[in-house]
């Protein structure tokens, strides 16, 4: 698996555990399916992909407004849970964000 597929499979299962835990939706309810359609849009498209970490860190918001405030409540409520629900998918992100931030 590349980045940009590591990157939108963590971006769906954050979006499906909100979706899940505050929509009580099994699947992703059109609101959700919409916000991940255009993060995954967003992801390969990204330019940087190969070079930067994760958006956050990223000097260029890509993202409309509204989308990351969308994508920001999500992050904010799924990061946590993402240790109970896909612990090894949090422990790599957790590994790369403090390699990057030893690095720089």
């Amino acid at each position: 698996m590349n980045k940009r597929e590591k990157e939108m499979r963590t971006v769906y299962e954050m979006i499906h555990l909100y979706c899940k835990k505050n929509h009580k939706e099994k699947e992703l309810c059109p609101e959700c399916l919409v916000l991940y359609e255009y993060a995954r849009m967003r992801i390969e498209k990204c330019p940087f992909m190969e070079t930067k970490t994760f958006c956050s860190q990223c000097k260029v918001h890509c993202y409309k407004k509204d989308k990351r405030e969308q994508i920001r409540k999500v992050m904010c409520f799924s990061g946590p849970r993402m240790l109970v629900y896909h612990p090894v998918m949090a422990i790599c992100h957790l590994y790369y964000q403090i390699k990057d931030s030893v690095g720089s």
